[in-house]
């Protein structure tokens, strides 16, 4: 990893976190419409992966991805618009949360159920075969999700048609409450399927990024799909509503210590590469702007209900 892509990474991984809290403090202000689903100790595994594909690729992002989105080229602006349910969010109201697509930035919008985008995205990368178009396509699934069935059906086809398609399993220690051991036999990586499976240290940044850099080469080379497990452990509630009561706390200061964060700070100040001094305060200078700029924008009106359902008209 050259410098340049060491300071983009951290910048991001650092907006990630600072746009979450800013919408932890919108919603405790009971400002938001609905909850806030964080990715407090995981942000590598978002960021460092989307980092590593080209400008052609495309991802399919979960609510813990807010990263992956932030690297492609979204804003905290839209980030606040969305969560606060204003017209001029980029689903006009009708979403929550990143909730949304774009596709000229190469974006599929998420979906609630959990494993549902492994098939679409399957789909995607099957298109690019189909084109004779060297791109690749990448999501996300947590250990909890990997349970599901479309997990195993979209993963499944994509090894059996060799496609470029990387699943990013985060293996973040909980499935909202529930332990991997209570919901899985072995470890991630046996649900791999038959695709070429890596397994990283999700909270180290750069070993993430060469590990995504690695799959988005095989996929690429046309050997098929890969599962890049990413061992991570997530800092917070499945979201806001929830006091994560039942983790351990010493498991808690156990993670805290591996924050990716810090550890990407590390690794950069001994090349010499420190980041700026000022990045924090200018960021949350940026996203105060970008909050307050949301709040004052307008709200869907009735008269807007229907545009957009079946047509722009």
């Amino acid at each position: 990893m050259d410098q340049p892509t060491a300071q983009r990474l951290y910048e991001a991984m650092l907006l990630t976190r600072l746009t979450e809290e800013r919408l932890v403090k919108l919603f405790r202000q009971g400002q938001l419409h609905g909850s806030v689903y964080r990715s407090l100790g995981q942000e590598a595994t978002a960021c460092a992966t989307a980092a590593a594909l080209g400008p052609k690729d495309v991802i399919g992002p979960l609510i813990r991805n807010l990263g992956s989105m932030f690297v492609r080229g979204v804003t905290p602006l839209e980030v606040f618009l969305q969560y606060l349910g204003r017209a001029t969010s980029p689903t006009g109201g009708r979403e929550h949360n990143n909730h949304f697509g774009s596709v000229g930035r190469g974006i599929i919008a998420p979906t609630s159920m959990l494993g549902a985008l492994i098939p679409v995205m399957a789909g995607v990368a099957l298109s690019f075969r189909q084109k004779g178009e060297r791109r690749v396509a990448m999501t996300w699934i947590g250990d909890g999700g990997s349970s599901t069935g479309a997990f195993y059906e979209g993963l499944n086809f994509a090894v059996v048609q060799k496609l470029p398609l990387i699943v990013v399993g985060e293996f973040n220690g909980y499935a909202f409450s529930t332990t991997p051991e209570r919901q899985m036999a072995g470890p991630m990586s046996q649900r791999s399927q038959g695709a070429f499976t890596l397994t990283v240290d999700g909270n180290d940044a750069v070993a993430v990024y060469q590990a995504a850099a690695q799959a988005r080469q095989c996929c690429l080379d046309g050997k098929g799909p890969v599962f890049l497990v990413c061992e991570t452990f997530r800092m917070k509630g499945h979201a806001e509503h929830d006091d994560q009561r039942y983790v351990d706390p010493e498991l808690l200061k156990l993670w805290a210590a591996k924050d990716p964060l810090p550890h990407l700070e590390s690794w950069m100040t001994q090349r010499g590469w420190a980041p700026e001094p000022d990045l924090r305060s200018r960021l949350e200078a940026r996203l105060l702007a970008d909050a307050e700029a949301a709040l004052a924008a307008p709200l869907p009106t009735p008269e807007g209900l229907g545009l957009g359902v079946f047509s722009d008209s």
